[in-house]
């Protein structure tokens, strides 16, 4: 990465030290500092108030540092993705096993709790679906290089695009043998 030199470079050239420019792109002079030593990359909004300061384009700013700010995940959302791909476990899981005891033992209120509980289940599925299509990520490999804050090369990436569409199909089949097997389960079970 050369944007923490290029920043530290036109600072000086703009004779402001570094608590100067942090006043005029409202961060602190630590945060000026961590950029200067490639410990962070500016935000978009930070990368535009640099730019009018140092008074160049934006891409003649982020020349050669482009791709590698691309490849950088927001460490706060891989945070919050897998935080709510374990929660979104939990209510999986509480939802299969409640569902024969909320049915049997609490009657119609008990499958109306259950409903709800799956309303949330699926919301929370959905949240996950967002962070998915936001990061690009569809297959087995591709979620856990994001959770662990990895980047695929080119060539695994292609591969695991190819997969894709025999992945949806097989897990299509999956999740209906396993509605099919909850079925027959209840149906044994109240049967």
């Amino acid at each position: 990465m050369d944007i923490g030199n290029k920043i530290k470079e036109y600072r000086i050239h703009c004779n402001l030290n570094q608590e100067e420019l942090a006043n005029k792109i409202f961060v602190s002079r630590q945060t000026v500092s961590n950029w200067e030593n490639n410990k962070f990359y500016p935000d978009i909004k930070s990368i535009a108030l640099l730019c009018n300061i140092f008074n160049v384009s934006v891409q003649d700013f982020i020349e050669g540092d482009l791709e590698e700010m691309k490849k950088v995940v927001n460490k706060g959302d891989m945070k919050v993705f897998n935080i709510i791909s374990w929660i979104f476990t939990i209510e999986l899981i509480t939802m299969v096993i409640s569902a024969y005891p909320l049915s049997k033992y609490a009657g119609r209120i008990g499958c109306i709790i259950w409903f709800i509980f799956m309303i949330i289940t699926m919301a929370t599925a959905t949240i996950i679906e967002v962070y998915k299509k936001k990061y690009d990520i569809q297959t087995y490999k591709e979620i856990i290089a994001f959770c662990e804050s990895k980047t695929l090369s080119r060539d695994d990436k292609n591969q695991e695009i190819g997969k894709r569409p025999y992945q949806k199909i097989l897990l299509a089949i999956i999740s209906g043998i396993i509605a099919l097997l909850v079925m027959i389960i209840m149906h044994l079970i109240l049967g």
